[in-house]
C-alpha cells in the first residue's frame, strides 16, 4: 500500500512539473502592438507605416523555446502612415492591392534560442498573395504578471528585413527602396478567462 501511495504521489508531483513547463498561450494586445515598416523615397526621406494588429497568439515556454509559435494577422484597412492620400496608393494594385489580399498574416515554422533573452523566430509570411520565408530578430523584452490586468503577460520586440519585390510588389524599384526594415513591439497577455481556471 505504501508503494502505491509513494506512486501516486510521483505521479501528481511528475505531473505538477509538466504542468509548469507546459508552453503558455498569449493574446498579442492590439493597444499595446506597433507593426512597422520603413523604406527609402529617392534617397530624401525614410517613411513609416504602422499596420497595426488585427489578431495574434503567442505560444511561448520559456523552459523549452522550441515548442514556442507566433500566429498573426494584419488587415490592412488598418495600415496608418499618417498620410491619407499615401495610406490610400499603397492599398492600390501597385503596393498592396488590399482589396484583393485584404490580409498580411505571419506563421512560425521554428523558434529558436539563440542566447540571452533573444530569439530566431523562423515562419511563413503572406503578403500580396504570396508566402515566403523571413526570420525575426525577437528579444523578450519582459515575462511575468502584469501590474494593471494582475494576468501572465510577456512583452517582445523584433526586427527583419525584407524585399518587397519577393511579394511581387516591385513598383518604382530602385527609387523607392525595395529593402523594408521591419520592426515590431508587442505585449500579449493569457486570457483572463484562461487565466482564472
Amino acid at each position: 500500500m505504501r508503494a502505491l501511495r509513494y506512486l501516486l504521489l510521483a505521479g501528481l508531483l511528475g505531473a505538477a512539473v509538466t504542468a509548469q513547463a507546459a508552453p503558455v498561450t498569449y493574446k498579442m494586445d492590439p493597444g499595446h502592438t506597433d507593426v512597422l515598416f520603413s523604406w527609402n523615397h529617392f534617397g530624401f526621406s525614410n517613411p513609416t507605416a504602422n499596420l497595426g494588429l488585427g489578431e495574434g497568439t503567442i505560444v511561448f515556454d520559456e523552459k523549452n523555446p522550441s515548442a514556442s509559435s507566433v500566429n498573426v494577422t494584419l488587415p490592412l484597412a488598418n495600415l496608418d502612415t499618417h498620410v491619407t492620400k499615401l495610406d490610400e496608393h499603397l492599398k492600390k494594385p501597385d503596393f498592396f492591392d488590399a482589396d484583393k489580399y485584404p490580409t498580411i498574416t505571419f506563421k512560425s515554422t521554428s523558434v529558436q534560442a539563440v542566447g540571452g533573452n533573444k530569439f530566431k523566430v523562423t515562419g511563413d509570411l503572406t503578403v500580396h498573395g504570396v508566402t515566403k520565408p523571413v526570420v525575426l530578430d525577437a528579444t523578450l523584452n519582459k515575462s511575468g504578471e502584469h501590474p494593471m490586468m494582475k494576468v501572465q503577460t510577456v512583452g517582445f520586440d523584433a526586427t527583419a528585413t525584407l524585399k518587397r519585390s519577393d511579394f511581387g510588389m516591385g513598383a518604382y524599384v530602385p527609387n523607392v527602396s525595395d529593402e523594408i526594415q521591419v520592426r515590431i513591439t508587442t505585449e500579449a497577455s493569457v486570457p483572463k478567462a484562461d487565466a482564472a481556471k
